[in-house]
């Protein structure tokens, strides 16, 4: 009896229970028709802030479910200068983390041009620009082979392994893949949204590459709900959700993996999430629009980029409450710095005292 889906004798022809799928398929689409509602009546700042915040948390948040932490100002100073954002508290970004940016910004943006090998070889590569996942070679610019043994996805210490999950022998790959990249750049009767949600599913499975397979499958899904929406604009972010819910994901994958060629559980909780996505852009928007009109108030009120970079970590509420030493050492200055360009910030109406004063005095923002 096969083991894993893949090795089922109709792989990968995939079965689902549309009626038990309808309820929560109606609730997603819901939701994203009051997103784009919502983002249609927004100014031009409105818009541009939500996709820079929905993409850097994209990025940052798929590759904290590979279990790697991405410096998210670099991200953020990455993605804005690839949009030719004029943005404040903008950082030097290495080239791991611009690799990843354009990919994703690949993905997005040029979501309505076809997948291809090539195109899939240029992400993965883009992922690792030394050839080095940690500490160990990689092959990038082809797929897997099998000198290592075969593709597996374990955990546990060495010597007492659980195998969650093998892929197909790396001599199937160029047949897998090419069936694959036919299906998902055909017009095919099925919900895109759904399309999405077997994409994720089905390029995971083959897992094609060395590394980075789990990111380049949220990547497909991610421009494959843009080819749902016909929007390059991401408004939400499916990754942060899947993040919240990792153990879930790994299990839900490792079920449907070694199950039937009946998908219906992994489509219900992939469309779930995407729900959970949607439900919290709504109140993501409440905060950015609130940013975006603190900007618009202060507009022609001088600041320094020490002040621009501490005020932009404090509406993002990156590290609590704000104290000079604090300033000190995010804006790598001296305290009596801190302390000039705080006391600046008050007497232009920016920042109020939260305290009784003294060494342990607190600041925050006056929204």
């Amino acid at each position: 009896m096969p083991l894993y889906i893949h090795q089922r004798k109709n792989w990968p022809d995939f079965v689902w229970n549309d009626n038990k799928l309808a309820c929560v398929l109606g609730e997603v689409r819901y939701e994203q028709g009051k997103i784009s509602g919502r983002m249609d009546s927004l100014g031009f700042s409105e818009k541009t802030e939500t996709v820079l915040h929905t993409i850097t948390q994209d990025i940052t948040k798929s590759n904290e479910i590979e279990g790697e932490v991405l410096n998210t100002d670099q991200v953020r100073s990455s993605v804005a200068r690839r949009l030719g954002l004029d943005v404040a508290g903008l950082v030097p970004s290495d080239r791991h983390v611009d690799g990843v940016v354009e990919m994703t910004l690949d993905a997005i943006q040029n979501y309505n041009q076809e997948l291809t090998k090539d195109r899939l070889l240029g992400w993965q590569a883009s992922l690792f620009p030394s050839g080095r996942s940690g500490m160990y070679q990689i092959i990038t610019g082809n797929w897997r082979d099998n000198e290592k043994g075969p593709m597996q996805v374990v955990s546990g210490p060495i010597g007492k392994e659980t195998v969650h999950f093998e892929a197909p022998e790396a001599a199937r790959l160029d047949q897998e893949m090419d069936q694959f990249l036919l299906w998902f750049n055909s017009d095919i009767d099925i919900d895109p949204v759904l399309k999405s949600a077997i994409a994720h599913f089905w390029f995971v499975t083959i897992h094609p590459f060395d590394d980075g397979n789990g990111r380049i499958a949220r990547t497909i899904a991610d421009m494959q709900l843009a080819r749902a929406e016909a929007n390059s604009q991401r408004f939400y972010s499916m990754s942060a959700q899947i993040r919240q819910r990792r153990n879930e994901y790994y299990t839900v994958l490792e079920k449907t993996q070694k199950g039937t060629l009946d998908i219906t559980d992994w489509l219900e909780w992939f469309l779930s999430c995407l729900k959970d996505a949607l439900n919290v852009t709504n109140e993501t928007l409440n905060s950015i629009l609130q940013r975006v009109a603190f900007w618009d108030k202060n507009a022609t009120v001088p600041l320094n980029e020490r002040q621009r970079l501490l005020v932009t970590k404090m509406q993002e509420g990156f590290f609590g409450k704000l104290t000079t030493s604090k300033w000190a050492k995010i804006a790598k200055c001296s305290q009596d710095t801190a302390g000039r360009d705080i006391q600046d910030l008050i007497e232009k109406g920016i920042l109020k005292k939260d305290g009784a004063g003294g060494r342990s005095t607190a600041y925050e923002l006056i929204w």
